[in-house]
């Protein structure tokens, strides 16, 4: 399989940074809890100082999904999303070990991290503009079709697993207690993107070998290296 973005995207948006991460023997049987705590820890150091939407991170994405024709205020990125519901709430419900981490890193780091279930995924997995002919599945069962010119996550047989970009996973490659493989992405438009995302990358990474010891694949992307190629 692989992952990669389309070359229209990095035209389009030339400060784009993103990395990948494959992880294999998954499993729910684990504790994440002090990974956790330390991540939100640096949130809400972060926001201590004001609300996400002060931060660059934040200031990068809603100025990409403007640039998209997408009002900010209504469709945030999943980061900015995250943020807003842990300044609120002071904690983020708990879903599966995996993405309760993932989540936790994203809110450290402000940046979006989509997760994704490798045994729901055809193919490969492109971010990529949509044709209008692709499938949504919500979390609530209902199929969708993006609309075209949308940025999406679309595989081979033309499933999108995201809509908006970094706005919105379908419930069909959600993970699941059964997932044994995920494809873990992470983007950022900022100034500090490709430093801060190779630093996001080996946060989470170390933090799934010290719960999991799974395998995994790591990669920055680039216009120049778009492609990450991985075994499931």
């Amino acid at each position: 399989m692989h992952f990669q973005h389309a070359d229209e995207i990095w035209r389009d948006f030339p400060e784009l940074s993103a990395g990948a991460l494959f992880v294999d023997a998954m499993h729910a049987d684990v504790s994440i809890a002090d990974a956790i705590a330390s991540f939100q820890a640096l949130a809400s150091d972060r926001l201590g100082a004001g609300t996400e939407s002060d931060l660059p991170e934040i200031q990068a994405w809603r100025r990409t999904f403007a640039k998209m024709g997408l009002k900010p205020t209504q469709y945030r990125s999943a980061s900015e999303a995250l943020l807003r519901r842990f300044r609120k709430e002071g904690s983020l419900p708990s879903i599966h070990p995996l993405i309760d981490l993932c989540n936790a890193a994203s809110l450290a780091f402000a940046i979006p991290i989509a997760v994704f279930d490798l045994a729901r995924v055809s193919g490969h997995l492109h971010v990529r503009r949509a044709h209008g002919r692709e499938t949504y599945l919500t979390f609530s069962g209902e199929t969708e079709n993006p609309e075209p010119g949308e940025v999406i996550f679309a595989d081979a047989e033309g499933q999108a697993h995201a809509r908006r970009w970094t706005n919105r996973q379908s419930g069909l490659s959600a993970i699941r207690p059964q997932t044994a493989r995920a494809l873990i992405v992470t983007e950022a438009l900022h100034d500090t993107a490709r430093e801060d995302i190779g630093r996001l990358l080996v946060s989470l990474s170390q933090a799934i070998e010290h719960a999991w010891g799974a395998r995994q694949g790591m990669t920055m992307l680039d216009r120049a290296s778009p492609r990450f190629d991985f075994s499931v």
